[in-house]
Parts: structure tokens; sequence; C-alpha cells
């Protein structure tokens, strides 16, 4: 067994997990570990394979192969009742012909806790909500919201090692998502609970998570904090997926302290790090806020004259849509200030970024 399924602090993990349906691979080769306390979030378009590792863990489906561990027990082939572990879905799944009280405490009965021990552990997980008020009420009685924290508490209250959650927020409107954003996050941090989530809404992850597993095509394409996957994204699937990119292909021309590389269009971008040979063609991504347009007199390591194609203003942010002088159309996303608030078509301006700004990408590195 892998040394770091035994570690205490590792509440899940997956080891080689596959999943075939005939001749269709809904999973491969996926490894993954879930450290205690921490809020892990799978992410990924349609058919990427996330919701199928979410329901391996839960055991409602039997892998084609791999290993899954659930707080230091092999739990593979276990049934669901088995793996001690709670599951909040995008319906809620409350019963409707029992009081809020009486759904939370449906898991601690199942268990054969004394009743004593059951009304005290409703009581603290209705607190933990914050919604002891609602104890007596009726599910259909409550908000998206209310049930959807009722729905958390039911599946806390038997404090299982690892909370699963497949799109809770789905159901609810936008406002409501962002409110319970706000709460479920709050929960985490308080409680210290450790849970997986489901998701296929990018400002959903990157707003809740202090790590994104980001799956493609069936498989983990890469792991990381927020902040890891959008800066220093390792292929062109995790760039292009996360958020808006620039994305140029360009040659490895000079090399030393500033590495260059060249567009096919003769624009020399510089860099701060470039590990690949010279020659080497490459994919550079460049996120539109990294980008500005300079003021007259104003430097950056990297410069290109062009001509704005569109401007949008959206309030507090204006996009710019730029053609370079060399060619590429990029974008340039920038905080509304003055000037370029709105600029006309066709009106000349100077793009900068900076050379850290830079994500290089070697082409076999973006086969995604």
């Amino acid at each position: 067994m892998d040394e770091s399924v035994t570690d205490q602090k590792v509440k899940l993990a997956t080891r080689d997990l596959s999943k075939l349906y005939g001749p269709v691979v809904a999973l491969e080769g996926a490894s993954l570990d879930l450290p205690e306390g921490e809020f892990l979030t799978l992410l990924g378009p349609s058919g990427s394979g996330k919701s199928t590792l979410l329901m391996l863990i839960a055991g409602l489906v039997a892998p084609s192969g791999g290993d899954i561990w659930i707080n230091g027990r092999l739990a593979t082939y276990l049934p669901p009742n088995k793996r001690d572990i709670g599951v909040v879905f995008q319906n809620y799944a409350l019963f409707p012909h029992l009081t809020v009280e009486e759904n939370i405490a449906f898991p601690l009965r199942m268990r054969r806790l004394p009743q004593a021990q059951i009304g005290s552990e409703v009581r603290r997980a209705l607190e933990a909500v914050q919604l002891p008020q609602v104890a007596a009420r009726y599910p259909r009685e409550l908000s998206g919201g209310q049930q959807q924290r009722i729905a958390l508490a039911r599946c806390m209250v038997y404090q299982p090692p690892v909370i699963l959650m497949d799109e809770p927020l789905g159901a609810l409107d936008r406002k409501l998502r962002d409110h319970m954003q706000l709460e479920i996050k709050d929960l985490h941090r308080r409680l210290g609970i450790t849970v997986l989530y489901v998701t296929h809404d990018q400002e959903e992850a990157m707003a809740m998570s202090d790590r994104i597993c980001l799956m493609n095509g069936g498989r983990i394409e890469q792991v990381g904090t927020p902040d890891e996957l959008y800066f220093r994204p390792k292929t062109l699937f995790a760039a292009d997926f996360l958020g808006e990119s620039n994305i140029l292909d360009a040659v490895l021309t000079g090399s030393g302290s500033a590495p260059v590389l060249t567009t096919e269009n003769g624009l020399q971008i510089r860099v701060s790090d470039a590990a690949l040979p010279a020659g080497k063609r490459a994919k550079l991504v460049i996120r539109p806020e990294s980008l500005r347009l300079l003021a007259p007199g104003e430097a950056a390591d990297n410069e290109a004259p062009g001509v704005v194609q569109e401007s949008v203003f959206t309030g507090g942010v204006s996009r710019h849509f730029v053609k370079l002088a060399d060619g590429p159309v990029v974008s340039v996303k920038q905080l509304t200030v003055g000037r370029d608030r709105s600029l006309p078509s066709g009106s000349p301006v100077r793009v900068g970024w900076a050379a850290d700004q830079v994500v290089v990408l070697p082409l076999d590195e973006t086969r995604r």
C-alpha cells in the first residue's frame, strides 16, 4: 500500500482508479489524495469524469480497476452504507414527511444511538448551520438555501471522515448560489470538515476551493491551488478552460536571463522562464488582465503597437480587443479608468505586459 494512504491526515485516497463502460473510458488512472480538513473540488466540462469519480468513491458505481482508501481503510468494494461518508446531492434528498429535526436525526437513528445523544447531536448540527429555529418545520416550509443547509447538517451530524457534494448549488439562482458558497465555505472553515466537491462552474471552484482537481476526457489534467491553476497552467486545456487566455504560437529564438520567443508574425516576446531548446515550438499563454494599455512614456518588458478593434465597457472593468501590428488580436482586460473607459475602433494604442506573466507551454505539453 502507498505510504501516503496510511497517513492518518489523508482522509481519502484513490490509486489508478478507472471505470469502463464497454469500449468507453469514463475514468482512467485517477490517483488523488484528500488531506484532513481540505476543501477539494473536482472541476471539468461535461463528460470529463468528475461525477464518475465521485460515484466510485461513494460506492454507487463499481470500479473497473484501482483502489479507494477512506480514513486509512481499503474501501474499493465496500457497499455505500459501510463507507461511512456523507453525500449531499443537488436535489437535497430531504424526507418530505419528516420535520427538519427528524431528517437530521435519521442517520443517527439508523446507527441506533441513544435518544439523549441523538437530541444533543441534532441541536449541535442545527447550531452549526445557524438554523436552530426551523427544527419543527417540514422541508416544504423552507427556502432553497435553508433546505441546502439542512441537507448539509444531516450529512455532518454523524461526523463522517469525508463529505461528498455533487453540484449541491446547481438548482439555485445566481444570488442564492453566491450566498450559499460563502455559507458552505464558512462551515468548512469553522468545523474543519473534509470536503470533496463537484462542479462545472469555474468561478464557484475558484471561490470555494483549497485545491482544484481539473479533469478532462476521463483523466486528471492538473491538481493545484486556484492560484496555481489560473496563473501557472501546465497544459493548454487548463489554460483555456479556466478563465480567458491569449494563446500565441511561438518559437524560442533567444536564451539567457530573459529568453525570447518569436511568433509567426515576427513579434518578439520576452519571458522569465522557458525550459525548452532553441528552435522549439511552444504555446504562449497570457491572461487578458496581465496586459495593459500603456500611457505615453510608460515602458514594459514587452511592448507592441496596435489598433483597437472594439472596446466593451462593463462597469468597473473594460475589455479592449487590440490587433497588434505584428498580427494577432489580443484581449486586454483592465479596471475602467479615465481615458481607457471607451476607446473608439481604430484608436492607436501600445500594449504592454511583464515577462513573468507569460506561461510557456512546449507543444508536447499542450496535447489536450
